[in-house]
Formats: C-alpha cells, structure tokens, sequence
C-alpha cells in the first residue's frame, strides 16, 4: 500500500482542483477532513488481520474497502449525510459525488501502483480478482507506524516523493495556473 500521508495528499490535490467548482464562496473545513478521512478509509480493512480475516479474503487487506463499488457507496454517503444542502442530481451534488468517489477511488489505484502485496479487487463484492497497474514504481509501505523508522521507512517516502507527491503537486499547479489564466487574474 502506499502510506496514509500519501493518501492524504493526493485527496486535497483532488479537493484543491473540484474544490471551488461547487459553488461555494469558500470551501468548507468538512470538505477537506472528509477528502483526507475517505482517502484513508479503505486501510480499515487492516483491522481484518486481528480478526483473522485472511489477506486475499473478500474482506481483507485491499480487498472490498479498496474496490470502486466501495468508493461509489462511500461517496453517496458521506454526500447525504454531510451535505444536505447539495440538492439531489443538481450540478454541486454530482460534483461532490464525483470529488468524494475519486478521493476514496484513488487510495486502491495508488495502491495498485505498489510493487508489494496481492493486488486491488477494484471490482469486490462481484469479483475479489487482485489487480495491478501495468507501472508499478512505488515501493510499498509498512503497515504500522514504527516502519517508518527503519530504513525500509525512508525508501518508501523517499519513493513517494518522487512518484506521487511531485507529480501531484506539479498537477495542482498547472491547475491553479490554468483557472489564474483563464480568469484573467494571472500573476
């Protein structure tokens, strides 16, 4: 898996590009601790592991949590229930369903992105077959806190760095370039 920091990240870059389509004057602190929560939220599945749900189990370690059925349903959730004010079907409802299922959607693609564990089911609870993507740079994190002290720890930030974190920071710049120009309010 990629590390929750990384998760993390990738969501505000997601929210800082939907973020201000919505509507709103400013965006709401929710908005932001929901992107953050639901792009780590598919690692509960790690509680399995005590429960005795085995790794490649319909329930276990990047298996349902990590599918898009879950980030579909996560998604309407967290819509209904944190943001009533989103009228059902209008454009700044089907922009939160869209913002919450790519920030929950994005946790099992950076996953898939690993070169460690069994693969994604992205298609649970209809088929628990374990994908990845065909370019697998980054190095799997550890489960756990104390990993990240170790040397292991180090490579994999170092990893992330290079392969998630620039290129998404990159990508949040283009985009707030792109709006600057495109509003005439650049430089």
């Amino acid at each position: 898996m990629a590390s929750e920091i990384s998760h993390a990240v990738v969501a505000l870059a997601i929210g800082k590009a939907i973020g201000k389509s919505i509507g709103w004057r400013a965006v709401p602190a929710r908005f932001w601790w929901l992107s953050v929560i639901c792009s780590v939220l598919p690692d509960v599945d790690v509680l399995g592991f005590a429960l005795g749900i085995e790794y490649g189990d319909l329930l276990g370690h990047r298996g349902l949590t990590h599918s898009l059925c879950f980030a579909l349903v996560v998604s309407l959730a967290v819509v209904r229930m944190q943001f009533p004010e989103a009228a059902l079907g209008s454009q700044s409802w089907w922009r939160l369903i869209a913002h919450f299922f790519l920030v929950t959607a994005s946790h099992g693609f950076l996953d898939a992105m690993t070169n460690g564990g069994l693969g994604v089911a992205f298609f649970s609870p209809f088929d628990n077959s374990r994908y990845f993507l065909p370019w697998r740079p980054v190095e799997v994190s550890p489960i756990g806190l104390a990993g990240f002290f170790t040397p292991h720890g180090a490579q994999v930030l170092a990893s992330e760095l290079m392969w998630i974190w620039i290129p998404v920071g990159l990508a949040a710049l283009a985009v707030g370039t792109y709006r600057r120009l495109a509003s005439g309010r650049f430089p």
